[in-house]
């Protein structure tokens, strides 16, 4: 029993060796932190995504007449709810390729689910209002995270090995909105920084 208990402690050690966390920032072209920059990092043989990770809760939410966060980022085969938390009646919708759908007119407090199996990046937009519009974009590896008002990120416990670290967002002036660099994380990874161009952002009340 001991010799078994001592098998286990040294491989779940040296698994925990071999996974190290890695800190990413994201700027412009000016120097001032990117929000809403979803960065990934994918291993050169793929990655399972865990159920616990797909069956967590996302949201979309609508309130005060916008979409609330601008960009979600979430894994593949995960659900997302689009709870309605204004007055007013909402019809989301995506048009793009990776996850067309459509949520028909409802009002406060209720809520739309739609579950994501590609992929790739849907843009929202409310057939009612316009001015919304925000981004769910949907990966293909577990280590992602979006950046905070400070432009910087966290990704948990990569395993070593080779693999492609990512920055996308919605505005970057870029192919596919995306600039990917050749990333191999260790036991000890150095941190990284990005410099981007990205648009400027119109928001509901017509300030950037």
């Amino acid at each position: 029993m001991r010799a078994i208990f001592l098998i286990l402690f040294s491989t779940l050690a040296a698994s925990a060796a071999q996974a190290a966390d890695l800190s990413v920032a994201v700027s412009d072209n000016a120097g001032k932190p990117v929000q809403f920059a979803v960065v990934t990092w994918t291993p050169s043989g793929g990655a399972t995504i865990p159920a616990a990770m797909k069956s967590a809760s996302y949201v979309m939410a609508q309130k005060n007449v916008q979409f609330t966060p601008f960009v979600l980022a979430v894994p593949v085969g995960a659900t997302v709810s689009f709870p309605n938390q204004d007055r007013v009646n909402h019809h989301v919708y995506s048009f793009s390729p990776t996850m067309p759908f459509q949520l028909p007119l409802y009002g406060k407090g209720q809520t739309r689910t739609v579950t994501f199996t590609k992929a790739g990046t849907d843009a929202l937009g409310c057939n009612i209002h316009d001015s919304m519009s925000a981004y769910v974009r949907i990966v293909s590896t577990p280590y992602f995270a979006t950046t905070a008002a400070d432009g910087k990120i966290v990704l948990k416990g990569l395993p070593e090995g080779a693999g492609s670290l990512k920055v996308w967002h919605p505005l970057m002036d870029a192919p596919d909105h995306e600039t990917v660099r050749a990333f191999t994380a260790g036991k000890a990874n150095a941190p990284q920084a990005f410099s981007v161009k990205v648009r400027a952002r119109m928001t509901q009340n017509g300030s950037y």
